[in-house]
């Protein structure tokens, strides 16, 4: 992935939170970020009339960042139907050839290999019902769209969304120290801050139980981990089974030690120092 390219964005309507456009340099795709409120408003836009893949975006049921994937051979009318059907998205994201060389293989091919790059960073919950298809090309049509895909998950990274970024590729990128929580029932843990949030790392040993006054916030986090796995009974000790990234340090302690938590304070490096210290 090439990051010395150009990204242009245009504001269709002057405004910053309605609808945009975004272009690489040398490339032929183009992407559309429309607010679902703004899609109605796209009949001016015959060039969405096209073939092309798109990406719904909001929350679930439970309040999880969400993804419904999809492709049309007509985007605005399949936009029109999914604003009758489909109720928790509150943005798109679609994508179009500027020179229309997008046939249905085409984007059968990208739909199926982003469905699975967002199952396989999890970050978001992805709403499809079925696994998409994914359709036989040439392979010269297969690097063609292989570096479309790469331009792709680029620019959906630009416009807000990291649906496609691991969060191995964020801890990666950083030069921040590691942070450890050892405490009572058993807590063992080791972290880090990133932009994002503060990341929870593989193997870090999570509080065996927790105190009457847990609220019912911090509980619900606890055990939607479990319920999807995340945090599993080994040997009798409550292990986290991958990297998981939090919205503060706080939230991150709370859940590790089994109690309401302040994580400037509660994590620790190897020096002793506590995360406050080094804000």
């Amino acid at each position: 992935m090439d990051f010395g390219k150009t990204i242009k964005m245009f504001l269709i309507d002057g405004n910053a939170s309605g609808r945009l456009t975004c272009e690489l340099s040398n490339w032929t795709g183009k992407a559309y970020k429309i607010p679902r409120t703004e899609v109605k408003k796209c009949i001016d836009r015959p060039e969405l009339n096209v073939t092309g893949v798109y990406m719904l975006f909001g929350k679930n049921e439970e309040d999880k960042d969400s993804v419904y994937i999809g492709e049309a051979e007509e985007i605005y009318v399949r936009l029109q139907t999914h604003l009758r059907e489909k109720d928790f998205w509150n943005e798109v994201i679609v994508f179009i050839s500027k020179d229309e060389n997008l046939n249905k293989a085409h984007i059968k091919y990208i739909e199926s290999k982003l469905y699975e790059k967002a199952n396989e960073v999890n970050r978001y919950v992805v709403l499809n019902g079925n696994n998409p298809t994914m359709s036989s090309i040439s392979e010269s049509d297969r690097a063609e769209m292989d570096e479309f895909i790469s331009n792709l998950i680029m620019m959906v990274n630009t416009l807000g969304h990291k649906l496609f970024e691991e969060i191995n590729d964020e801890l990666g990128s950083t030069n921040n120290e590691f942070w450890y929580i050892k405490a009572a029932w058993g807590a063992n843990a080791k972290g880090i801050q990133t932009q994002e949030g503060f990341v929870v790392l593989k193997n870090s040993k999570i509080a065996s139980s927790t105190v009457d006054s847990y609220s019912e916030r911090l509980l619900a986090k606890r055990n939607s981990l479990i319920k999807e796995n995340k945090i599993q009974d080994v040997n009798g000790k409550l292990v986290l089974m991958e990297d998981i990234l939090f919205s503060s340090p706080s939230l991150a302690a709370a859940v590790v030690m089994g109690r309401s938590a302040n994580g400037l304070t509660e994590w620790k490096n190897t020096y002793g120092k506590i995360l406050k210290d080094l804000e």
